[in-house]
């Protein structure tokens, strides 16, 4: 698996000062198009979660969806999408998190996660982990026990995990 990481970790661009000065994006745009390196990331989470009883797979806007809709179609699972606000067209459950400047919304329908489902729980980065937890805390909002949150990338020294769930799996491909 190391291998396999670091060939997917050298399709990732990384691009200096954006979006502002002293930030390195990484860029998964790269990765993404080369058919070859996006079947390894759909597979590495699609393996971790292998057997696992999953109901449903989450992702927030937008590149959980990239990840979370292929992941729930190979786990045999559903796909609910976390919108930003006023995007989804029934009514929804909210959840409002800090960013470094400001807040920031998610929002889920209300009906489309009940008691005791089991959700995974995607997205391509977790930085700080304020994105990540606002879902898992939609999702426990709902009533639903979230078995895990798999990310294609993870800025380690940000310390996004401790945001998230302590008794649930968590698992990343690549660590920067």
């Amino acid at each position: 698996m190391p291998q396999i990481a670091d060939e997917v970790k050298e399709k990732i661009r990384s691009i200096p000062d954006f979006p502002k000065p002293g930030i390195l994006f990484r860029d998964i745009t790269t990765a993404l198009k080369d058919a070859e390196t996006l079947r390894k990331m759909i597979d590495f989470i699609c393996e971790e979660f292998k057997g696992e009883k999953i109901d449903y797979v989450v992702g927030m806007e937008s590149r959980g969806f990239i990840f979370g809709m292929p992941v729930a179609y190979n786990l045999n699972a559903g796909f609910i999408p976390i919108r930003k606000p006023n995007k989804l067209p029934a009514k929804t459950l909210k959840e409002t998190y800090e960013l470094e400047y400001g807040t920031d919304t998610l929002e889920m329908h209300e009906d489309a996660l009940k008691k005791g489902d089991k959700v995974l729980v995607i997205d391509d980065l977790l930085a700080t982990g304020g994105t990540a937890a606002a879902a898992c805390n939609l999702v426990t909002k709902a009533g639903a026990d979230i078995v895990g949150c798999a990310f294609v990338m993870e800025l380690n020294d940000l310390n996004g995990r401790d945001k998230l769930p302590k008794d649930c799996k968590m698992v990343s491909m690549i660590g920067y």
